[in-house]
């Protein structure tokens, strides 16, 4: 039988909730692989207290024979999410400083939402991709702007790292490991058990459009302002860098660099939660809500709808409706 080591990270402010669901959930898919014939590995959860500078001390371990030995090698170190603020880099450093050498020895890191600042504070997600809460963007960009952050999707694999978003997605970061080291069989019966998802699921479908108004350019305000004054449906360039006091190039390039995005898919963005909202809470059909939100086309409205949330307005408002 081969021991697949699983070392939960409990940093300061981790949520204790997530730590205690992830252990039952490695020991329900546990329990499933035990009546399939031939398994031959088993999860070991380990609780990995961090105290200080020193290397954190295991205080639970679902091997009860084994109780008293150190933290030893894992094969995933997870990082559970916090209800608290992100951590602060002080803190972070001697944690990140072990995460560094313990990936170093092969072992993958993984983050659960604000986990996620953690995470980064290792220095290794440089130019790679990841995934937090989508509430939590602008302070993780504004942190580390050298990591590229991709708040739609709900869960990001890169094998040695993986990321997941939400708060509540450490059942998608477990359910995802159950399936690396026990199978997609034992993987869909745990979920089943469980009745939650499968992964599978993005964080598009659930996150609002929180545009981004503190970035310091008053001129990109006032336009910003003025296109949610009226829902996204005056998105004229000539209109709004007027609006701004600048000239359309200058409009453009300084939009972009202060939101993000372009001036045309912020008003799109805008019209879309607009259309969420109408969907969630009232009773009007698709093509009503299409044209009060600005879209003569409905098709043309469902493409727009579908990329940006990744669901047709018809699948989110039979998901979400109130």
């Amino acid at each position: 039988m081969t021991d697949i080591q699983i070392g939960i990270v409990l940093y300061p402010g981790a949520q204790l909730s997530a730590a205690m669901g992830l252990t039952d959930l490695f020991k329900v898919a546990g329990r499933t692989a035990e009546g399939i014939e031939h398994a031959s590995v088993r999860l070991r959860v380990r609780h990995l207290r961090v105290e200080g500078e020193a290397e954190p001390i295991v205080v639970f371990d679902s091997d009860p024979d084994a109780i008293g030995e150190g933290a030893g090698p894992c094969d995933v170190l997870i990082l559970p999410p916090s209800l608290e603020p992100p951590i602060v880099a002080d803190a972070a450093a001697p944690v990140a400083r072990w995460l560094r050498e313990r990936h170093a020895e092969g072992s993958v890191l993984a983050s659960v939402c604000a986990g996620a600042f953690l995470l980064a504070e290792t220095g290794l997600l440089a130019g790679r991709a990841v995934t937090t809460h989508w509430g939590s963007a602008d302070a993780f960009r504004n942190r580390f702007p050298d990591v590229a952050l991709d708040i739609d999707r709900l869960m990001i694999d890169g094998g040695d790292i993986i990321s997941v978003g939400g708060l509540m997605a450490w059942t998608d970061l477990g359910l995802k490991l159950v399936e690396r080291f026990l199978g997609p069989v034992v993987m869909a019966q745990t979920a089943r058990m469980l009745l939650v998802d499968p992964p599978g699921r993005e964080q598009r479908y659930y996150s609002g459009f929180a545009p981004r108004l503190t970035h310091g350019d008053a001129a990109i305000v006032k336009a910003q302002h003025f296109l949610q004054s009226n829902g996204g449906k005056e998105a004229g360039l000539s209109n709004l860098a007027e609006q701004a006091g600048l000239e359309e190039r200058t409009f453009l390039r300084r939009f972009q660099k202060a939101t993000g995005m372009t001036a045309t898919d912020y008003a799109q963005r805008l019209r879309v939660a607009k259309a969420q909202e109408l969907l969630q809470f009232g009773h009007l059909p698709i093509e009503r809500i299409a044209w009060e939100v600005g879209y003569s086309d409905p098709g043309a409205f469902r493409k727009i709808f579908f990329r940006i949330v990744g669901l047709t307005p018809g699948e989110y408002r039979q998901r979400f409706r109130a």
